[in-house]
């Protein structure tokens, strides 16, 4: 066989293998509806930093804060007791 043939060959395969993959992998979720979002009711004496860490304690609190702060539309750090803050999505 030729180094040609050799290598439709080689293609043919790997078509094929990422053919099956393609349709064997599960179906993907990102055009599911998204559920509501989580909310967080501040208690007296938490920050921000403390809700971040108390709701996402496996993600760096920056990137939680800062994902706070753009879901609650919040110009600062300060949150008062009762109030409600929406939770990033895991």
């Amino acid at each position: 066989m030729t180094r040609r043939g050799r290598l439709v060959l080689v293609a043919l395969f790997l078509a094929l293998v990422g053919g099956v993959a393609a349709l064997l992998s599960p179906a993907s979720q990102a055009a599911d509806p998204a559920g509501p979002p989580a909310i967080a009711v501040v208690q007296p004496g938490d920050t921000l930093w403390s809700v971040a860490a108390r709701y996402r304690p496996s993600v760096v609190p920056f990137a939680v804060i800062d994902e706070i702060r753009r879901l609650n539309n919040l110009d600062g750090y300060i949150v008062y007791a009762g109030q409600e803050l929406i939770l990033p999505a895991e």
